[in-house]
């Protein structure tokens, strides 16, 4: 795919429209979970190209080193969950962002019980996690490219999560999917830096994969003035150890349940990535 295709704005499925209006309506009590369900789902992309490269190093494209980035913008007041997996094309980000019913979906729909909080656990095990962005987010981007494909068939996808999503050309260098939320008015506390390292020690820690973001600028004496075009330096929050690793006197009661939500989550013929 080349980078003169043009903007093409396709509607989602039935089913994609249902589920999208009870990630906005019927969950919203339990906000924090679309972190948990983005970053479980980077972790899944990273870990279907490990596989991948066994039998094809050259998808790793001169870089192994496996890594999910969370990055806070106040001003724009977005969060970007980053990771450098197998990545989509064009096809796979129709299919998978647009389409969800081979993902479970109506079995989703039909497990409901009423409760939010009991409700929010089912989402990772139909794989329609991606979804829950749109508890948090009035718009959603999505830049992503597929693994040993060149860097102009990088693919941008963007939705405000109602009947529609546009899709188009846009280059990315590096592959992997970024996924950009502009957040909500009442929901900017997902740009605060201490709350979204809180969610993601409270869900994430069991993630093998280092979950990175931007160290806190060191705060400037009085009569010095902080450096300008400084280097951002990047930092695991989450233990990065896979759990079997870890003595069992280290390991919590929060951290077996999240490990066993990850690994037993529902895996159907299109598990949808990122």
């Amino acid at each position: 795919m080349t980078a003169d295709v043009k903007k093409e704005t396709l509607g989602f499925q039935t089913e994609a429209k249902q589920l999208l209006h009870l990630m906005i309506h019927s969950l919203y009590s339990n906000k924090e979970i679309f972190l948990r369900e983005l970053i479980s789902n980077a972790s899944d992309a990273i870990d279907k190209l490990r596989f991948a490269s066994l039998a094809n190093e050259s998808l790793l494209e001169g870089q192994g080193e496996y890594e999910i980035r969370v990055a806070l913008d106040k001003k724009k007041n977005t969060i970007t969950i980053s990771d450098n997996g197998i990545g989509m094309n064009r096809d796979e980000v129709i299919e998978n962002l647009g389409t969800i019913a081979k993902s479970g979906t109506a079995s989703f729909l039909e497990s409901l019980t009423g409760d939010a909080r009991k409700d929010s656990q089912l989402i990772g095990q139909f794989g329609v996690g991606f979804y829950s962005g749109f508890i948090v987010a009035e718009r959603v981007e999505v830049h992503t490219r597929k693994a040993g494909d060149a860097p102009d068939a990088g693919v941008l996808w963007e939705s405000h999560g109602e009947a529609e999503f546009s899709i188009e050309a846009k280059p990315k260098e590096t592959r992997g999917t970024s996924i950009t939320l502009f957040l909500k008015k009442d929901c900017k506390e997902f740009a605060d830096d201490w709350r979204v390292r809180s969610v993601i020690k409270k869900y994430s820690d069991h993630i093998s994969v280092p979950v990175l973001m931007a160290k806190p600028a060191p705060v400037a004496d009085k009569d010095e003035k902080a450096p300008k075009n400084a280097e951002v330096e990047f930092e695991a929050v989450n233990e990065a150890t896979a759990l079997w690793m870890r003595p069992r006197t280290e390991i919590s009661d929060d951290e077996y349940k999240a490990f066993y939500k990850h690994v037993s989550r529902f895996r159907g013929s299109t598990d949808l990535e990122p």
